[in-house]
């Protein structure tokens, strides 16, 4: 069947506010081109990088209109955002098998290939191209990765960005079974991601949570919960874990490597308490410590995703669906973080 003209999808207008999401029935189309595929799209989940990109939070200069973009350059509106895509692909590009028409898929979010080239540098799904926060979206054919699962597209969407990313730090950092574990913010969508993730290598997980949320993080691998105004060093001592999974960041920041062993590895990929930290370098060097950004995907991080899924080592958590006409209350909601896990978009 032939792709229609225009499709419904919802369109960021410039930084601010969520009246800055505007939704719209008449967007084009896009069509595939070689190597492509285009993706209808059914669930798309929603994430931090959606409301940090829509208020200009990545922005360092102060001035989000120039430099508010993942690679630090100006973000060209409209945007079609979102990173977290489930769907099926509807239409191939020239050189793609016909027969994938119709496979249910999970969209990697970190693109290492577009317009049929491969990238110097890797582009992100929603951010620096469409994403799916429409009804069709276009990518590379190799990162639509077939996904054979009974979950449903809404829980299959909560997948790709959070769990892909936890996946990542985990897999930069070397965490290993055995080993132990510390994960802040252990309730939100990545933490609670690490969580899971952490366990299937074998790990011993001691997470960072709210009170409220504490054994809902022990069912999903928690050994160990602490409160966020917990002192982490005479809770757990100095020395005491292998591994730091962060995306906190905040004042309490020179706490997590203290509790750090030596030669520990510390990955961070957030700073919802803050970006800003004090860093007392006789630590970082007098303890050996690895310190590991993660932002791109390593190459085998989203297979091995994939086959987690498919293997059923580690479970969605969906706590809302809205219908992407609602993206505004679905980000309001997002923003209140009363719940453990995701918010979905549906269409």
């Amino acid at each position: 069947m032939p792709l229609p003209d225009q499709m419904n999808g919802v369109v960021l207008t410039g930084h601010g506010g969520p009246e800055m999401l505007q939704w719209r029935e008449d967007l084009p189309v896009p069509v595939p081109g070689p190597g492509d595929v285009v993706v209808e799209v059914a669930a798309a989940g929603v994430n931090n990088t959606d409301i940090n990109t829509r208020v200009g939070w990545y922005s360092k200069s102060g001035s989000p209109e120039e430099d508010a973009g993942w690679s630090g350059s100006a973000i060209a509106f409209p945007l079609i955002q979102g990173i977290d895509v489930c769907g099926r692909i509807a239409a191939v590009g020239d050189g793609v098998d016909a027969a994938r028409i119709g496979e249910r898929v999970l969209i990697e979010p970190c693109l290492r290939e577009a317009g049929g080239r491969t990238l110097d540098m890797p582009k992100f799904l929603g951010s620096d191209c469409p994403g799916g926060f429409a009804q069709y979206t276009r990518v590379a054919a190799r990162h639509a990765y077939p996904v054979r699962s009974t979950m449903s597209d809404a829980e299959l969407a909560s997948f790709p960005c959070s769990y892909s990313t936890a996946e990542n730090m985990l897999t930069r950092a070397g965490v290993t079974s055995g080993e132990t574990v510390l994960v802040t913010g252990a309730s939100g969508g990545v933490g609670s991601a690490a969580v899971q993730l952490a366990r299937a290598r074998g790990a011993r997980v001691v997470a960072v949570t709210s009170a409220a949320k504490a054994s809902s993080i022990a069912e999903l691998g928690g050994e160990r919960i602490l409160s966020r105004d917990d002192d982490f060093v005479k809770t757990l001592g100095r020395n005491s874990v292998d591994a730091v999974v962060d995306l906190v960041g905040g004042p309490k920041w020179p706490s997590l490597l203290d509790v750090l062993r030596p030669g520990g590895r510390f990955a961070v990929s957030g700073a919802v308490g803050g970006p800003l930290v004090e860093l007392d370098l006789r630590t970082l060097y007098l303890k050996d410590l690895s310190f590991f950004g993660c932002t791109a995907l390593e190459p085998e991080v989203f297979a091995n995703l994939v086959g987690r899924i498919e293997r059923g080592e580690i479970r969605p958590l969906v706590a809302e669906t809205y219908p992407l006409a609602e993206i505004q209350a679905a980000q309001r909601a997002f923003g209140e973080k009363g719940y453990i896990g995701k918010i979905v978009l549906t269409l």
